[in-house]
C-alpha cells in the first residue's frame, strides 16, 4: 500500500488533512468524556446551581459541534484521495499496458487484466479509504484513551495492559489463516471472469449449439468455489468480533468489579488496595473501555481490507513491475526512407530461447513495391516472421533491416505508423464507420475514405446502408459480416499510405473476384509499397511478383508461381488440393 502512495499525486493535500482531521475529532470525543465524568461528579453534589449545569451542557455541544465538523470532513476528504488514487491506478495500468510488447501481454491473461483493473483497484481504494479514516483513528483513540485511563487511575488502568495484548495475538492468528484464502480467491475470480466474457463473445455460438444449460453450469461452478471459498474466510473472520467483545466485556467486568469496591471503599472512608474512585472516573472508564473495543474493532475491520488488498496489490505491481521489452532506442531514427525488408539469419522464439526457436534461418530481401506471396501449412511460422517487421517482437538472432537500417534503430511509433497489418481476425471498434476508418489517419477527408473503400470493395455495402458512412458499429463489428468487416480493415489500412503493407490471410471472407479486385488496387494505389500477402489460396498469392513457401519455422522455397509448380512439392499437393475442391485433403 506505501508503494502505491505514490500514485496519489494531485491528492496527496487530502491524504495529509484526513488524519489531523480525524486526530481533532478524536480529541474532541475524549473532551467530551472528560466533561460528562465531571458533570457526573458535580451532579453528584446536592449544591450544584443550574448555571453550572448550562455551562457544562454548552461545552458539551460545543465540543459535539467540532467533532461533527471534523468528522464529516475528514469522510469527504479521505472519499476523495481514495477515489483519485483509484483513477490515478487505472489510468497508470493502462498506460503501461499500452506500451507492452506482445512478449509482456502473453504473461498476462486477458481475463486477469479486466480483474486487476476493476476487482482489485476497487479493494485498494476500500482500503485507501479505511486506512486514511479508521487507521488514522483507531490507533489514536487507543493510545489517548490508555493514557487518559492510566491518568485517572493507573491501577485499574492495568487491566487494559494484560488483555490488549491477547486480542492482538487473536487478531493476528485469525489474519494468518485468512490471507492464503483471499490469495486463492482472486485467482478464481480470473476464471470467472473469462468464462463471462467467453460467453458474451461466444453468445451466437452458445444459442446455435443450444449450449446455454452448459454455460450456466460452468458459471455456477465457478461462482460456487468463489462462495465455498469466501464462506471458509468469513466464518474464520466472524470469530474476530466475538475475540473483540468477549476481551472488552471481560474488561468492563473487571473495571466494573474493582471500581464499585474502590467507590464503596471511598465513601466508607476505606481505600481498597490503595485505589481511590469517584462516580465520574467510573463512567470515565467505562467510555474509555468503549472507545478501546470500537478502535479494536476498526482495526479488525482494516485487517480483513487489508487481506483482501494485499493480494489486489500485488497484482496490481505485477503490471508496473512489468517492464515492456521492447521500446525505442535513446537516439531513434524517425525516417523511414522506403520499405525495403531484409531478413538476415533471423531466428525468432517466443521464449526469447535461442534453443527453441519456431522461425530458423530465414534470409529474404522484399523490395519497395514488390508483391510478396507466403503460403504454408498451419504453425509453419507465416503470422510469426511478418510480425517482426513492426517490432510486436524482436528477433532472437540475427538481424531484420527496414529502409537500410535495423528496426531496432527505429523509433516504434515512426515504424509501426509505416507499417500497416491487416489480420484474419482484425477488430472494429464501436463507433461510426467514419470513426473506424479515420484510426488509419484521422486527418483523412470524406472523399479520402470513399476512394480507399472503393478500392477495398468496401463501398457498395456502405452506400447500401441507410446511413452510409455514418452507419453506427457495434463493439467487435458484430452488426456487419465478416467479409465486410475484412474489407473495413483492408481500406484503414490502405489509409494510412504506408510502406508496408501486411495482409495476413485478410482476405479469407471475402469471394475470389472480390479478392482479386483488392489485389489488383494495391498495385494502382500504392506502387512503392512493400506488399505482403498471407493466404491459403493459391489465388490470392498466383499473381504476386514472388511467392514463399513456409514449412516448419524455414523458407522452404522462393519463386513464382509457374516455378513452384514446377520446382516444389509442397506447391504441388497445395495447388492440386484446391483445384479438386481441397475437401478430401482438408
Amino acid at each position: 500500500m506505501i508503494q502505491l502512495l505514490q500514485y496519489l499525486k494531485d491528492y496527496k493535500k487530502d491524504v495529509i488533512i484526513t488524519p489531523v482531521l480525524v486526530a481533532l475529532e478524536t480529541m474532541g470525543e475524549l473532551c467530551l468524556t472528560l466533561i460528562i465524568g465531571h458533570l457526573i461528579d458535580e451532579l453528584s453534589n446536592s449544591g450544584t446551581s443550574m448555571n453550572t449545569i448550562l455551562s457544562y451542557g454548552f461545552a458539551l455541544l460545543l465540543v459535539a459541534l467540532f467533532c461533527l465538523i471534523f468528522g464529516t470532513v475528514s469522510g469527504l476528504t479521505s472519499t476523495k484521495a481514495a477515489a483519485g488514487l483509484s483513477k490515478n491506478l487505472r489510468d497508470e495500468m493502462f498506460s503501461c499496458i499500452q506500451d507492452f510488447s506482445f512478449t509482456n501481454i502473453d504473461k498476462f491473461s486477458t481475463n486477469s487484466l479486466v480483474t486487476r483493473m476493476t476487482t482489485d483497484v476497487i479493494n485498494v481504494q476500500n482500503a485507501t479509504m479505511m486506512i486514511l479514516r479508521v487507521a488514522a483513528k483507531a490507533p489514536i483513540s487507543i493510545v489517548c484513551a490508555l493514557f487518559m485511563a492510566f491518568f485517572t487511575n493507573w491501577q485499574i488502568g492495568l487491566i487494559y495492559v494484560v488483555l490488549i495484548p491477547i486480542l492482538f495475538f487473536g487478531l493476528t492468528w485469525i489474519v494468518r489463516l485468512t490471507h492464503p484464502i483471499f490469495h486463492r480467491v482472486f485467482k478464481i475470480y480470473d476464471r470467472l471472469n473469462g468464462v463471462v466474457r467467453e460467453n458474451l463473445h461466444g453468445i451466437r455460438v452458445v444459442k446455435g449449439f443450444v449450449r446455454e444449460e452448459h454455460e450456466i453450469q460452468k458459471f455456477e461452478s465457478i461462482s460456487s468455489e468463489i462462495r465455498k471459498n469466501f464462506t471458509k474466510a468469513e466464518t474464520m473472520i466472524a470469530f474476530n468480533p466475538f475475540l473483540m467483545q468477549m476481551g472488552i466485556y471481560s474488561c468492563l467486568t473487571l473495571i466494573a468489579w474493582f471500581s464499585a469496591k474502590a467507590i464503596v471503599g471511598s465513601e466508607n472512608g476505606t481505600i481498597l488496595a490503595g485505589i481511590a474512585m469517584t462516580t465520574g472516573e467510573l463512567q470515565n472508564f467505562i467510555t474509555y473501555s468503549m472507545m478501546i473495543l470500537m478502535s479494536l474493532m476498526m482495526l479488525s475491520m482494516i485487517y480483513v481490507m487489508l487481506i483482501m488488498s494485499r493480494e489486489s496489490v500485488s497484482r496490481i505491481q505485477e503490471i508496473f513491475a512489468e517492464k515492456a521489452n521492447i521500446t525505442s532506442p535513446a537516439h531513434a531514427e524517425t525516417n523511414i526512407g522506403n520499405g525495403e525488408i531484409v531478413f538476415d539469419h533471423v531466428g525468432f522464439s517466443y521464449v526469447d530461447d535461442p534453443s527453441n526457436l519456431c522461425l530458423s534461418d530465414i534470409n529474404l530481401r522484399i523490395h519497395s513495391g514488390e508483391t510478396i506471396g507466403i503460403i504454408g501449412g498451419t504453425g509453419s511460422g507465416k503470422s510469426s516472421l511478418v510480425q517482426l517487421i513492426p517490432r510486436l517482437y524482436d528477433v532472437t538472432t540475427g538481424t531484420l533491416t527496414v529502409g537500410g537500417k535495423n528496426v531496432k534503430e527505429y523509433d516504434l511509433d515512426q515504424l509501426r505508423d509505416a507499417v500497416a497489418m491487416v489480420l484474419q481476425k482484425n477488430v472494429l471498434f464501436a463507433g461510426t464507420i467514419k470513426e473506424n476508418l479515420r484510426w488509419g489517419n484521422k486527418d483523412a477527408t470524406d472523399e479520402e475514405l470513399v476512394e480507399v473503400c472503393k478500392l477495398a470493395q468496401a463501398d457498395s455495402f456502405i452506400t447500401a446502408f441507410p446511413d452510409g458512412y455514418d452507419t453506427y458499429i457495434e463493439q467487435g463489428g458484430t452488426n456487419v459480416s465478416g467479409g465486410q468487416k475484412q474489407r473495413l480493415c483492408i481500406a484503414r489500412a490502405l489509409l494510412k499510405h504506408p510502406k508496408i503493407l501486411i495482409l495476413d490471410d485478410s482476405t479469407s471472407a471475402v469471394d475470389t473476384k472480390t479478392d482479386a479486385l483488392i489485389r489488383k488496387a494495391f498495385s494502382s494505389y500504392l506502387p512503392q509499397t512493400a506488399k505482403i500477402i498471407i493466404a491459403q489460396r493459391i489465388s490470392s498469392v498466383e499473381d504476386a511478383d514472388r511467392i514463399i513457401v513456409m514449412n516448419n519455422g524455414k523458407i522452404d522455397a522462393i519463386g513464382t508461381h509457374e516455378e513452384l509448380l514446377k520446382t516444389n512439392k509442397i506447391y504441388q499437393e497445395v495447388y492440386e488440393s484446391q483445384q479438386k475442391g481441397g475437401n478430401e485433403d482438408e
